[in-house]
C-alpha cells in the first residue's frame, strides 16, 4: 500500500474477505505436525466442536469437511430422499441447493424480500397456502403429490429473516427446518444464535468466512441421537473400533485435526472479529450515506447480524465493480439466482416480481476483511464516491 498526495494505491489486491491469521493458529497446527495427529482423529477436532457449541449455545456440534457436507448430512438425518422437495431461497450460494440435489430431492425456490434479501416469508406463506396440502400429517405439493420434507432458510450475508414466523409456518405445514447458517457465525435472532433455532443448523469455515479452517463445516443440534449419528455417518459409518465393519452407507466428511487446530486458534479471536465486522459495517454506512442511490441490507429489528460481507445495492453496479477491481480493491457481484442456472432452470420458482434478478443486477460486495484498516476502507469509500 502506497500513500501519494492523500490517495492510496494498492501494490497488491485488497481482498474482499480474506483470512485473518493473527493468533495461535501456527502454534496449534505445528503441534499437530510435531505429534503426528494430522487426520480426522485428534484432540483439536474435539476442542473445536466444543468451542463452537459453547459459542453458539448448541448442545452438540459435529465438525465436517465443509459447510456443504454439513448441509448434506443434515438432510439425510431428517430423511430427505429422492423425489422429495425442500424449500429454499432463490438467492443463495449454490452449496445450499447442491446439498438438496445430493439426496435426490428437488428444491422449491422462493423469491427473496427486496429489503432484507432473505427468503420472502409472505411469499412463502402464500405458496404453502395455495400450492400445498397436508396428507396424513405430511406436506405435499398439490400438483404432483410429492412430499415437501423440509425448509432451508439461508442467512444470506449473515442477516436473518423473521425466524419466529418461519418456525410457525414450518410447524403448521409439518416441515423440518435446516438452517443454512454457514454465513452467520456470530449472528443472532432475539438473542439466539443462528443455527440453533431450527431443528438443525450448520456453519462454514471456508477461507472467506468470518473465521476459517481453510475448508470446513459444522453441524449443530440439540438432539444427542442426531449428533451421534452425524458423527457416525461422517466417518464412513464405521461401527467397530478395530474391524473394518460399516453398517450403512457413510461419507468421508470429517474435519481433519490440522484444520481443527487452525479453527481453535480462530475461535479464540472470533469475538474480536465480530466486533470488527460491526465497525466496518458502520464505517461504510456512514461514509456512503446519501451517496447516489446506494442502499444496504435492511436488518430485522430482532436480528443482530455478523455483517459477514458488506454489500451495497445500486444502479451503478457495473461501474463500481469495474473501478474497484481495476484499482486492486477486490469486489464481487451477488450470486446468480438459482433459477437462472442451467441445472435448476426447470425447478419450481415461486415469485411475483422476481426480486432475485433485481438484486443480482444491482448488488456489490466490497472489501471487508477483519484486518482491513480504516485508511483502506476510506480509500474504497472514496473510490465509490468518485463514481457518483
Amino acid at each position: 500500500m502506497i500513500l501519494l498526495k492523500n490517495t492510496i494505491y494498492f501494490s497488491s489486491m485488497l481482498l474482499l474477505s480474506g483470512p485473518n491469521i493473527s493468533g495461535n493458529e501456527w502454534k496449534y497446527m505445528k503441534d499437530c505436525l510435531d505429534t503426528g495427529w494430522v487426520s480426522s482423529v485428534g484432540g483439536y477436532v474435539d476442542k473445536f466442536e466444543l468451542m463452537n457449541a459453547e459459542f453458539s449455545g448448541a448442545k452438540y456440534c459435529v465438525a465436517t469437511s465443509s459447510g456443504t457436507t454439513a448441509l448434506h448430512i443434515c438432510l439425510i438425518l431428517n430423511n430427505v430422499q429422492a423425489n422429495d422437495y425442500v424449500i429454499a431461497p432463490n438467492i443463495t450460494f449454490i452449496a445450499s441447493i447442491n446439498s438438496i440435489k445430493y439426496t435426490g430431492a428437488d428444491p422449491i425456490l422462493i423469491d427473496v424480500d427486496p429489503a432484507t434479501w432473505q427468503m420472502d416469508l409472505q411469499l412463502l406463506e402464500e405458496f404453502l397456502q395455495e400450492e400445498t396440502r397436508i396428507d396424513e400429517n405430511v406436506c405435499v405439493l398439490k400438483k404432483d403429490g410429492r412430499k415437501i420434507k423440509a425448509i432451508m432458510p439461508v442467512h444470506v450475508l449473515g442477516n436473518m429473516c423473521d425466524m419466529d414466523k418461519l418456525m410457525m409456518l414450518a410447524e403448521k405445514y409439518k416441515l423440518v427446518v435446516i438452517e443454512d447458517s454457514t454465513e452467520a457465525l456470530g449472528s443472532y435472532y432475539k438473542g439466539k444464535h443462528a443455527g440453533t433455532i431450527g431443528h438443525m443448523g450448520t456453519f462454514s469455515f471456508n477461507g472467506n468466512k468470518i473465521i476459517t479452517t481453510g475448508g470446513g463445516g459444522m453441524i449443530l443440534t440439540d438432539d444427542p441421537a442426531l449428533a451421534k449419528r452425524a458423527k457416525h455417518l461422517t466417518t464412513q459409518a464405521k461401527s467397530d473400533s478395530f474391524e473394518y465393519i460399516h453398517d450403512e452407507i457413510g461419507y468421508n466428511y470429517r474435519l481433519v485435526n490440522t484444520a481443527a487446530a487452525m479453527g481453535v486458534g480462530q475461535m479464540e479471536l472470533l469475538p474480536k472479529f465480530v466486533l470488527r465486522k460491526h465497525e466496518i459495517a458502520s464505517f461504510y454506512q456512514d461514509q456512503l450515506a446519501g451517496v447516489g442511490d446506494i442502499e444496504f441490507q435492511k436488518i430485522h429489528k430482532d436480528v443482530n447480524p455478523n455483517w459477514w460481507l458488506i454489500t451495497l445495492k445500486t444502479s451503478r453496479q457495473n461501474a463500481i465493480l469495474k473501478i474497484l477491481n481495476e484499482n486492486k480493491m477486490q469486489s464481487r457481484p451477488f450470486w446468480v439466482p438459482m433459477n437462472k442456472l442451467t441445472m435448476f432452470a426447470n425447478n419450481i420458482y415461486y415469485s411475483k416480481k422476481d426480486h432475485s434478478q433485481e438484486l443480482y443486477q444491482s448488488c456489490v460486495s466490497i472489501p471487508c476483511s477483519t484486518n482491513i484498516t480504516n485508511n483502506q476502507m476510506e480509500a474504497v469509500a472514496n473510490k465509490i464516491k468518485e463514481i457518483f
